[in-house]
């Protein structure tokens, strides 16, 4: 089985369950943190919503330079950009797993930030913890942050205090 066919079924589950995650996101909290040193729901759900497309950069190049002093963080402050953001990055990353061959997953990438190189690793690699398990880490911290801000949090690996679903 090709590397591409073994991941889809992984990613569109992950997507699945993250989208869900974006469509409670609470308008009237865009701000709210539990905690000055956390990010606001705003910036959370806008990195969740944008995890998705790093697979493109990924699979599309070898290396990713990142400056972080010109980094612009994304900050939502609807569902319905959250939503449409997460939609247009999944879809494009769906296509960019399925054209991707075993050869281009088994490629090393480079993360470079601030002239210093972070890691290197082979596509796949990246795949599963640069930008899945990240994303998976950042929806598990906004399901945390919507329980304490009142915030009914769906089932994600089996039911929540607010989704009994089996």
């Amino acid at each position: 089985m090709a590397i591409a066919q073994a991941l889809l079924p992984e990613f569109d589950h992950e997507m699945a369950t993250t989208r869900k995650m974006l469509e409670r996101f609470p308008e009237d909290k865009v701000e709210w943190r539990p905690h000055e040193t956390c990010m606001t729901l705003g910036r959370l759900a806008g990195h969740v919503a944008e995890l998705a497309g790093w697979t493109t950069v990924t699979l599309n190049q070898d290396k990713l330079e990142m400056d972080p002093n010109n980094y612009k963080p994304n900050i939502v402050t609807s569902r319905a950009a959250a939503l449409k953001q997460f939609d247009e990055t999944v879809s494009a990353a769906r296509a960019a797993i399925s054209g991707a061959s075993d050869e281009t997953f088994m490629k090393p990438w480079t993360f470079v930030a601030g002239g210093k190189t972070v890691f290197t690793m082979p596509k796949i690699a990246v795949m599963r913890s640069f930008v899945m398990n990240h994303l998976i880490h950042h929806r598990g911290q906004l399901a945390a942050f919507y329980r304490i801000a009142g915030v009914p949090v769906p089932s994600i690996y089996g039911p929540s205090k607010d989704e009994q679903i089996f």
